[in-house]
């Protein structure tokens, strides 16, 4: 498979707030699985974007969103009861929440459309 015929095969859903997209790791973690996606940022195209991948049968899922600046912190806390969430240093002690790590990327393959 090229590139072309791995991209056909990604579905994009660009998100208006990051609370939103971030709904997607909660349902994510309530699921059978109990799988928590990773949260990624990178410059694109002179964009600071933070994404994450799920899968699903016959491809997959790129949710993404474009930030004015390029995240500070480097983790997510996730507040599960709520969905409220901030940016940390570091992995707290709040039972209550998910930390997220923000992965940073060099580059990527993922062709973001603009």
């Amino acid at each position: 498979m090229d590139k072309e015929e791995s991209e056909s095969q990604i579905t994009y859903f660009r998100y208006r707030t990051l609370e939103d997209m971030l709904k997607v790791i909660l349902f994510s973690t309530q699921s059978a699985l109990g799988l928590t996606p990773m949260l990624y940022h990178i410059r694109y195209n002179d964009n600071e974007i933070l994404f994450i991948e799920t899968g699903a049968l016959g491809g997959a899922l790129v949710h993404y969103i474009l930030e004015k600046d390029k995240p500070d912190k480097k983790f997510v806390e996730l507040k599960q009861l709520t969905g409220e969430f901030r940016f940390v240093d570091k992995i707290g002690t709040d039972t209550h929440s998910i930390y997220i790590p923000i992965l940073e990327l060099e580059e990527s393959t993922l062709l973001f459309p603009s």
